[in-house]
Parts: structure tokens; C-alpha cells; sequence
């Protein structure tokens, strides 16, 4: 792959945006090759925790390739627009936990696939922001769907329509970031965060996460619904038996995702 690095360690899987000299933004053969690599990724049983995040220290990504955009025609932008939109939607979807690691800039395509992902970690010199409404276009790859679901409609029209670019202290505080560390402290606390997720059945983690995912966006009554249902899957599971002998043994559990 020339856009992408892609590394499994253990039940581990990075992905690294791989245009350093073009800060990692997204032209249309890094939208193909990430799509094939999500798509992997989604059906391999032995990855259990997914992190993405961008080669050098300067950027995740900056979003869109601005050079390449200027040459697209019309319907090529679309087919773009097309592109991103499915292919975070696929990030979204996996079962697997995902987290972005903001290792520089994250602004418009960049944010809105850090916003794809279920958690999102920055270094604390990172700047971050769906900047889109400054270049008189609009977020077009779930910017303006995903932010205002996580933080609230308020927020996300103050920062959308202001085109604010954000400090990694501000997006805590907005509730964008689920953690913010130093570069040399952020190895040590991603090994700690992912050990903590390693450590429960990956297959409770995917039910989880599936239960949240679609109830969130359902009534009560459907939402429960949709928990009941996610919980039957884990009851026969060898996981669950194994659960309940390390318990009893007082011992930690090996689950096997079975």
C-alpha cells in the first residue's frame, strides 16, 4: 500500500495515514486502500482493539487533498464525497473498538474520521476543527451528524459555523477527546487503555458496543430491546464459562473470543 501502513500486534491492528508530505491528507487512492483495509479488518476474528492514526508528527490528516480537488471535475468531487462518507461509515461500523490517536492536525475529513472512531486520544499540542464552512463548503463525511451526537446540537453549530480550530485542552473540554497526554507519555497510555479492553471477552466488547451503537439512535423500550438481545449472544459463548471458572479459581480469565 503506498497511502497506508498497517501493522497487527498481538489482537491489535494500527492503521497509519501514510502522506507525511502532504499531512496525511485524504486523495482518492488513500479513500480506496483504507476502505480495503477496514473492510479486513471487520472480518478478521483476531483483532479485538483497531487504532488509526497519521505518520510524522505534524498531522493525522488535514482532510481532503486540497491540490488533487483543484484538478476533479464535478462528478469526481462527488465520487470523493461518496467515498469518505462510506468508507468512515464502515470505521463506524466495526464491531471492534477504534480508537484515533490525533498525533498532529486533525481539521475536516481528518476530524470527521477521528469522529468515526469510538474514542479519541490527542497529543496536547494537537489543533483540531471541521473547518469546512472557511473554504465555503460544508462538513460532507458525518462532520455534521457525529459532532453534534457526542457533544450537543449547540456546540456542534458554534463550532461547524465558526469554523473554530481547537487546542487539545478545548476539545477535552468540549467533550470531543476522551484523553490528552504528552507525545513521550501517549505510548504508555494507549498500552494501559487497550490493556484494559483486552481484558474483557471481546465478544462482550462487541455486543457492547453493538447495543450502544443502534440504541442510542432508538426509543427506550427498542433500545432495551436491542441490550436483551446483544446479551443472549454472550450466554453460550466459551467466554462466558471461562469467565465464571477464573472467578471461581481466582484467576484472570483466558478468553479465546469463543
Amino acid at each position: 500500500m503506498d497511502t497506508l501502513l498497517y501493522e497487527q500486534e498481538g489482537h491489535i491492528a494500527r492503521v497509519t495515514l501514510h502522506r507525511p508530505d502532504a499531512m496525511n491528507a485524504f486523495n482518492y487512492d488513500m479513500l480506496s486502500e483504507l476502505g480495503m483495509v477496514v473492510e479486513s479488518i471487520r472480518i478478521n476474528p483476531d483483532i479485538r482493539v483497531v487504532i488509526f492514526t497519521g505518520a510524522g508528527v505534524r498531522a493525522f490528516s488535514v482532510g481532503a487533498d486540497l491540490k488533487e480537488r483543484k484538478l476533479l471535475t464535478d462528478e469526481q468531487v462527488k465520487r470523493n464525497i461518496y467515498k469518505i462518507g462510506e468508507v468512515f461509515t464502515m470505521i463506524e461500523n466495526l464491531p471492534q473498538p477504534t480508537i484515533a490517536v490525533l498525533n498532529g492536525y486533525a481539521f475536516g475529513g481528518g476530524m470527521e474520521l477521528a469522529l468515526s472512531c469510538d474514542f479519541r486520544f490527542a497529543v496536547d499540542t494537537a489543533v483540531m476543527g471541521l473547518t469546512e464552512t472557511g473554504l465555503a463548503i460544508i462538513p460532507g463525511a458525518g462532520g455534521t451528524q457525529r459532532l453534534p451526537r457526542l457533544i450537543g446540537e449547540a456546540k456542534a453549530l458554534e463550532l461547524i459555523l465558526t469554523a473554530r480550530r481547537l487546542d487539545s485542552k478545548s476539545a477535552l473540554q468540549y467533550g470531543i477527546l476522551t484523553y490528552v497526554a504528552s507525545a513521550a507519555d501517549m505510548i504508555e497510555l494507549l498500552d494501559r487503555f487497550t490493556g484494559e479492553l483486552l481484558g474483557n471477552g471481546p465478544i462482550a466488547l462487541q455486543q457492547a458496543k453493538f447495543a450502544i451503537k443502534h440504541g442510542m439512535n432508538a426509543d427506550l423500550q427498542t433500545g432495551l430491546a436491542i441490550e436483551r438481545k446483544a446479551y443472549e449472544i454472550t450466554i453460550p459463548t466459551e467466554d462466558r464459562l471461562e469467565a465464571l471458572a477464573a472467578f471461581a479459581e481466582k484467576r484472570n480469565p483466558e478468553f479465546k473470543g469463543k
